[in-house]
């Protein structure tokens, strides 16, 4: 392809560039060549109107993922209309060729690669750049072109080169519905200049628009193609989503809202509006969008009702990031629907799993042979044993992994018994920051620890949240040691001596602007299990 040409600026700080969202990517990245198509206003969470120039291709921004040492992914997706209810976007039903440049500065003068994708009408004119012939652990910058028209430009850096301990700041979340409230939490993640962003799901939500919405969803409850598309469209407008796609690679997987609340395998929730033989072409067509809206591998992509996500990422020889998909494999829930039992004898059974047999290996394989300081598990639901029943009674959440008590026995068994060196959960789901230990037998006092769990609360899911400490489920539960109701989500640190987590959270997200600041900070030491607060 030809070089995409130089196009005149106005300066604009790196930081800006990095951190700006939508204003200031457009400023540097759409220039001359731009067709006449506005100016348009777009609100981020600082609440104040930015100038965005709104070209007609370019509207849900760009993101990137999957970081090799040698390469990453690139994507975006062509949607004049974002919103369109035929699921199209505002595009017609033709192939079009998206150009794609990737430098070593944002002004692009160091232009390393560049090609030439085609976006099809099958695939929502999403586009996915499995960029190759990189250097390892290296900075980059990347854009989009199609028929005159530019993308935004946005930061991506590749893997460390197998070997390379160093350090890394790598922020998680979780749970992000639109309608209850801004994504500030987003915004105050692309401002913490982070060198990978891990999101464990309930990216959007299914439900239709809430009477108590602090944002207007648009479209009925998500069950087919045209509105799964839809939905992903609107969240994707969001400039403070857009600014921390732009800002560094992702790893992303899913958990139940991106398909339907508590879905196991081939079966929908009691109270599905798809119930029996009709979830199984909406779990498929909630894949296929997924997939066209997320920097993935072509590996990942779904064929029918069936979709590998589960992976693993070497961060140098710092960190194994194995991310788990807790979903699409799993027995049904045990005693109900998702909900806190007391005397639950099903969720003891052998037999059930929460990750099916062959995740399960590939977990514990991956164990038996890492060489990496950390061993990550990025995944969806609470790992450690939570008591949630007040009193001489015990009850357990059977959507989390207390459901699937050996399934979780057998890999945290094996976390403590295998080459992992330091084991670390990440975890989302619930809506709540959490902070926990990991035991081989949790109802023993000084019982052997084998891992720290770090769980993040919502981006906006449960609204403001409250001052609720939690006093009652720690006092029940002494290996756990943190809970907090507001939203945000948690920034860590990787040092080869230890990694550091801070709970970042908001007192509000029903309005826009929300401050973040870190509640509560936690450090783990190389070889000590061990929660200590910093």
């Amino acid at each position: 392809m030809s070089a995409l040409p130089p196009q005149p600026r106005q300066p604009v700080s790196r930081r800006a560039v990095l951190l700006g969202g939508a204003g200031a990517f457009g400023a540097v990245a759409l220039g001359a060549g731009l067709s006449d198509s506005g100016i348009a206003r777009a609100s981020s969470s600082s609440g104040a109107g930015v100038e965005r120039v709104k070209g007609p291709f370019f509207n849900l921004g760009v993101a990137s993922g999957d970081p090799l040492p040698d390469g990453v992914v690139l994507w975006t997706r062509l949607a004049p209309n974002a919103t369109a209810e035929d699921g199209f976007g505002g595009m017609p039903d033709k192939l079009v060729k998206v150009d794609w440049e990737i430098a070593k500065d944002e002004k692009f003068t160091q232009v390393v690669q560049r090609g030439t994708e085609d976006a099809v009408r099958e695939w929502a004119h999403s586009v996915h750049v499995e960029a190759t012939g990189l250097e390892a652990g290296t900075e980059y910058f990347y854009r989009f072109r199609a028929e005159g028209d530019y993308s935004m430009v946005g930061r991506t850096r590749t893997a460390p080169a197998p070997g390379t301990l160093g350090e890394l700041t790598m922020c998680f979340a979780s749970c992000s519905h639109f309608g209850q409230g801004y994504f500030t939490a987003y915004r105050r993640m692309a401002e913490d200049n982070p060198g990978l962003i891990l999101h464990l799901g309930d990216y959007q939500y299914e439900y239709t628009a809430g009477d108590k919405d602090v944002r207007k969803v648009l479209g009925p409850e998500t069950t087919a193609l045209a509105g799964y598309r839809q939905r992903h469209g609107q969240y994707k407008t969001d400039v403070d989503l857009q600014a921390a796609h732009a800002v560094a690679p992702w790893l992303v997987v899913w958990d139940d809202h991106e398909v339907e609340n508590n879905w196991a395998d081939e079966k929908p929730e009691d109270s599905s509006q798809t119930p029996g033989e009709k979830f199984l072409p909406r779990r498929r067509d909630a894949f296929k969008a997924y997939y066209e809206h997320m920097p993935l591998r072509s590996t990942s992509r779904p064929s029918g009702i069936d979709m590998q996500l589960y992976r693993r990422y070497a961060w140098g020889a710092l960190a194994n990031f194995h991310m788990l998909d807790t979903r699409q494999y799993r027995s049904d829930q045990a005693c109900g629907n998702g909900s806190v039992v007391v005397d639950c004898e099903d969720r003891l059974d052998p037999k059930r799993s929460l990750t099916g047999t062959e995740q399960e290996k590939w977990i514990i394989d991956g164990f038996n042979n890492t060489s990496a300081r950390w061993d990550v598990l990025g995944q969806q639901v609470f790992f450690a044993q939570i008591d949630l029943t007040k009193g001489g009674d015990k009850g357990y959440n059977t959507d989390a992994w207390d459901g699937y008590k050996p399934n979780r026995d057998k890999i945290a068994a094996a976390m403590g018994a295998s080459k992992v060196r330091n084991g670390v959960v990440l975890t989302g789901d619930v809506h709540r920051h959490w902070a926990a230990e990991i035991k081989e037998t949790y109802d023993e006092p000084g019982s052997k620890g084998v891992g720290v769990e770090f769980v993040t609360t919502s981006v906006t899911s449960g609204g403001d949240g409250n001052s609720d400490d939690g006093a009652d489920t720690l006092k029940e539960n002494p290996h756990v040691k943190y809970h907090a109701n507001r939203r945000g989500y948690i920034r860590t640190k990787f040092t080869e001596k230890e990694v550091r987590a801070d709970y970042r959270t908001l007192d509000y997200v029903t309005k826009a602007g929300a401050p973040a600041k870190t509640a509560k900070s936690f450090v783990v030491a190389d070889g000590d299990p061990t929660l200590h607060p910093a």
